[in-house]
Formats: C-alpha cells, sequence, structure tokens
C-alpha cells in the first residue's frame, strides 16, 4: 500500500506542475481530469502494454480507496479545512447550516432513494428500493473536500459562502450517519438492531453525531489549551495539532462516535481560539503553512485517484443510462432539499431563488460518496450504485465545478 500511495503521491505533485505551469484549471479539477486522461491512454494500448496496464490497476486496488479516504486523509482534509472557518460568522448562518445538513439530508435521500428506484424500473434494472435509499444517503451529503477546493476560486457572496462551506462540513458526517441507519434497515450493518430497528437508528444518531460533536469540543479544547501552553516551540505545537487529528480521528472509530464531525468541531475551536487566521506570529504561521501543505497534497492525492479509479467500471449501457438520469434526480433533490429548508427561515437576499440555485449548483459530489459506494462491497446492488455514483462525481467535479464561477458571474453582475 505504502509502494502505491507514494505512485499516486508522484502522479499529483507531477499533475500539479503541469496545471500550474501550462492548464490554470483549478487544482482539484485539473489532476481529475489529466487522471481520466491517463487511465484512457493505458486503458486504449492495453492489448500493446498489458503489464502496464495492469501496474494503473493495482496502484488503485492496493490503495484501497475507501480505506485510505475514510480512515486515513479525510481527517487531515477536515480539520485543515475546519481550522480556519470563522465560528462567529458560522454562527450568523447556524440554522441555515443546521437546517441543510439534517432535514436537507433527509429530503435528499428520500427522493433520490424513491426516484432511482422508479428509474431502474423503467430500464429494467433490478434495484431493490432500500438499496436505491442507500445510493440516496450517500449521494446527498455535499462533499466538503470538493466544495471547499472548488469554492477557493469562485468569487461568491461571504454569507453564502458561508452557508456552502459550513454545510458541506456538517453534512457528510449526518449522511454518513443515514447511511449507517439504512444499512440496518438491510440488515447489513455493523450495528445489528438488537431491539426495535427505530430504538437502534435513534441510538446510533446520538453515539454517532452527538457523540462526535461533544467528543471534537472536547478535543479542541485539550489542542488549543496545550498549543497555547508551548506556543513559543512552533515545531512542538504543530505536532500537537497533528496528534489530535490522528490519534483523536483513531480513537473515535474506537469508541463509535462520528471522526468526521469530530474532526470538524476540533479544528474550528483549535483554530478559533488561536486565531490562526491572523497568520501572526512563528507559531499560527507554521501551523498554516503546514496544515495548507498537507491540505494541498491530499487533496491532490485524492482526485488523483478518483479519476484512476474509473478503471473498476465496466461499461454497461443500461448502468451508464440510470448514471445520466441519476444526474438530474441528484440535481431536482438537491434543489428540493435546500428549498424547502431555505423557505423555512427569514433571509435578507433581494433574491433567494438565486441564493437556491447557487446552493444546488454549488452542492458538489466527490471522494466519500465514492468511497461509500466502494464499502458496500458485499451488497448484491453494490456494482450498480458504484457505477452511477461515479458518473454523478463526475459530473459534479467536472460540469458543476468548471461552471460555478460562471454561474455566479451570470446571476450576481
Amino acid at each position: 500500500m505504502l509502494q502505491s500511495f507514494s505512485i499516486v503521491f508522484s502522479i499529483a505533485a507531477f499533475f500539479s506542475f503541469v496545471n500550474y505551469k501550462w492548464l490554470k484549471l483549478p487544482t482539484t479539477i485539473a489532476l481529475m481530469l489529466m487522471s481520466l486522461v491517463t487511465i484512457g491512454i493505458i486503458t486504449v494500448s492495453k492489448g500493446v502494454f498489458p503489464q502496464f496496464y495492469q501496474f494503473f490497476c493495482d496502484i488503485v486496488t492496493n490503495s484501497d480507496f475507501r480505506s485510505l479516504l475514510l480512515d486515513g486523509i479525510l481527517s487531515f482534509l477536515l480539520f485543515a479545512g475546519a481550522l480556519h472557518v470563522n465560528i462567529e460568522e458560522l454562527a450568523k448562518e447556524k440554522w441555515a447550516i443546521i437546517l441543510f445538513a439534517t432535514l436537507g439530508v433527509v429530503i435528499s435521500t428520500c427522493i433520490v432513494g424513491g426516484l432511482t428506484f422508479g428509474a431502474a424500473q423503467l430500464i429494467g434494472i433490478e434495484l431493490p428500493f432500500l438499496h436505491a435509499l442507500l445510493f440516496g444517503a450517500l449521494i446527498s451529503p455535499t462533499d466538503p473536500i470538493a466544495v471547499m477546493a472548488i469554492l477557493k476560486k469562485a468569487k461568491i457572496a461571504k454569507s453564502l459562502g458561508i452557508k456552502i462551506e459550513g454545510e458541506s462540513l456538517f453534512n457528510d458526517g449526518i449522511g454518513v450517519v443515514v447511511f449507517s441507519g439504512i444499512l440496518i434497515l438491510t440488515g447489513m450493518g455493523e450495528h445489528q438492531a438488537e431491539g426495535s430497528i427505530s430504538a437502534e437508528i435513534g441510538k446510533l444518531f446520538l453515539e454517532e453525531a452527538v457523540g462526535g460533536i461533544l467528543y471534537g469540543a472536547l478535543l479542541g479544547f485539550i489542542g488549543s489549551r496545550s498549543i497555547k501552553s508551548v506556543e513559543e516551540n512552533p515545531q512542538l505545537s504543530v505536532m500537537i495539532s497533528l496528534a489530535i487529528v490522528m490519534g483523536g480521528y483513531a480513537l473515535a472509530s474506537l469508541i463509535h462516535v462520528s471522526g468526521p464531525l469530530a474532526m470538524v468541531v476540533a479544528g474550528m475551536i483549535i483554530g478559533n481560539r488561536l486565531n490562526v487566521a491572523t497568520n501572526k506570529g512563528p507559531t499560527r504561521k507554521l501551523i498554516n503553512d503546514i496544515w495548507e501543505v498537507l491540505d494541498d497534497v491530499f487533496n491532490g492525492i485524492l482526485f488523483v485517484l478518483i479519476g484512476l479509479a474509473i478503471h473498476l467500471l465496466k461499461f454497461d449501457a443500461s448502468h451508464l443510462t440510470l448514471g445520466i438520469i441519476a444526474i438530474f434526480i441528484v440535481l431536482f433533490s438537491r434543489f428540493i432539499s435546500v428549498f424547502l429548508p431555505y423557505s423555512l427561515l427569514k433571509h435578507s437576499e433581494m433574491s433567494p431563488l438565486k441564493t437556491v440555485t447557487i446552493l444546488t449548483w454549488g452542492g458538489l459530489r466527490g471522494g466519500i460518496s465514492l468511497a461509500l459506494a466502494l464499502s458496500l462491497a458485499d451488497n448484491p446492488s453494490s456494482e450498480i450504485i458504484l457505477y452511477i455514483t461515479y458518473v454523478v462525481v463526475f459530473f459534479s467535479i467536472i460540469v458543476q465545478g468548471l461552471s460555478i464561477g460562471r454561474l455566479v458571474k451570470k446571476l450576481y453582475n
């Protein structure tokens, strides 16, 4: 696995260099596009260089995409993203973020699941309703990694940016809980219901979501106090922040709380209590520099893997058709799941529909959805779910990611 990780890292560094010098695209999109082109060329030359093709296939397989993301780099990316989130600014949009990250995810899961089930029946694909709901749960949360990477390039209003960023940071944790709850319904989850299913799902929510937030707050206060006590030693301060992320995330899985939610909360508390965003003093500057590098490195690795992972799919016309239909289903459900909660709030925007449109188009899907789809290896519908998930993620990152900036300019200029 280390060898595969090293090769992917080298590819990411090389592609980043090419993009910086010549392509000038958003880095994550460029890395994914170049990876797709690379694996396409390698696939075409499969007959001539079969060993070379197999070598790249082994890279993705040995990297273990799901474990690498969910058990590894996700903690670093979420912490790095949350480190510069202003809690005071976030609090101004708290009700919108809470509703989008909870009610919005549930609404979207139901709409996507129901419509995907219906579409599958129409084109003759056997996809049980609960399995369609699993797809709805894994595709409904917006990916904070993809969202924050693209938002750096899109010039949008501050309040709108906070809504999108805050929602994306929190709703992946909620989405994982919803996903796990549906797994319980299918009888395939790690948590097997001993009593009523509703009680088991409620217990899961309390343990994972509420427990993750409380555990993250504890990590944040411990981390910030520890760093403050050794502020004169920048290197040790960075080591403490790394220990909070690595050790804290590992412990989260042992005590059965949401690691992603814990990292988001811990990152926000440490970032705000230390005023990391000011970048004043050697400690804050080193923390900023190190975590910015880690953010870029792991983002690069993730999006290269997303591009290379296309070899996991075997062409199937019916699956591709369902995937294309799923793109429209996901966009429709995103609009409804944003519009309904948004309509419950008081807002100051002159044109709420424009805001909902940006929130809809800016809700990108990425690596987390793919990782959850890959976790369904034992599910009889796993191949179908992975296929349509990849199609939606590809469209989301490439089409939505490249056009969100132009959409903002068109609506607000």
